[in-house]
């Protein structure tokens, strides 16, 4: 089969190829997945499951991409919940072969069921950002109605969504980003926004929860503004002050095909857009990975072409 594989470590997206590789092997409560869309997030060529699995020894080469929409073809031995010709999306093991190939063999309990009417390009844009999204606003932030949540990059694969999820869920939403972000960020849901210049902590206030997908000064400056009780939430490093008489996480996501059932469902009822910024057939799938090529939204791998 085709797929993107890695070479050597040090090259980075130089060393990305499009090759044949062996069809994958489907272990015990695997499936194989007929790969119709896939999608990847920038920076896992710096992620160590990209190169190692989890005895640590080197693995390359290995296919990167761990968000998949597609077909299942074939069941491994003890697989239940899901049968061969359903069609499904979800996430793939980060120490595994990825998606940015034809087949991928991925851990049943990863993936939901996608409804027929829910196209495969759009499905792939939703597993990470989604699952990122809710486990930080609502397991980490605990993010309820009437409450008021800052998310900074708003306008990004996973603030977009938070902001959707956000605002259904019934809390007010302030969001942060370029200047150029603002139409994009207001039209997502978000009640206020702001560009990340200045004192934008004045124009803020308190806030209940704090959902950070930057880090740096900006997770810094945070900190100040979660109110007594409240949460800072983030995902891209852990958090070097502490907000006064509130929490502070840091987390990584987890695969949970409950969760991916409520997103799809939601998705599936217009209540939730994932942006899209590129869709690109796999033969180009080296180029998205140059940074001068990056557009904002998720970067979609279309495997099969009318999906």
């Amino acid at each position: 089969m085709k797929a993107l594989i890695t070479g050597d470590r040090a090259a980075g997206a130089d060393g990305l190829s499009l090759s044949e590789i062996p069809h994958p092997h489907a272990a015990e409560n695997d499936v194989i997945v007929a790969v119709h869309a896939a999608a990847f997030t920038p920076g896992e060529l710096d992620w160590p499951g990209t190169w190692v699995d989890r005895a640590g020894r080197d693995r390359t080469p290995a296919v990167p991409g761990h968000e998949v929409s597609g077909v299942v073809v074939e069941l491994g031995y003890g697989t239940t919940g899901l049968t061969v010709g359903q069609r499904v999306f979800g996430v793939t093991d980060w120490a595994r072969n990825g998606t940015l190939a034809e087949y991928v063999a991925v851990e049943a309990r990863n993936l939901a069921p996608l409804s027929a009417g829910v196209d495969h390009t759009i499905a792939a844009a939703l597993p990470i950002s989604g699952l990122t999204a809710w486990q930080g606003l609502f397991d980490h932030g605990h993010l309820e109605a009437g409450q008021t949540v800052l998310i900074h990059g708003v306008a990004g694969a996973v603030g977009s969504i938070a902001a959707q999820l956000a605002r259904e869920r019934g809390a007010r939403v302030i969001g942060t980003g370029r200047a150029a972000q603002r139409d994009a960020a207001l039209e997502l849901g978000a009640d206020a926004f702001l560009e990340l210049e200045g004192g934008w902590e004045e124009a803020v206030g308190l806030v209940d929860v704090v959902f950070d997908v930057i880090g740096g000064e900006i997770l810094d400056r945070s900190a100040q503004l979660v109110r007594a009780g409240g949460t800072l939430v983030t995902i891209a490093e852990p958090p070097r002050v502490q907000p006064a008489d509130a929490r502070a996480v840091f987390f990584v996501v987890e695969p949970d095909r409950t969760q991916l059932v409520m997103l799809e469902r939601k998705l599936r009822d217009g209540k939730l857009r994932p942006t899209v910024g590129a869709v690109l057939p796999l033969s180009d799938a080296v180029s998205a990975f140059n940074p001068a090529k990056r557009v904002a939204g998720k970067t979609i791998i279309r495997v099969v072409e009318g999906s």
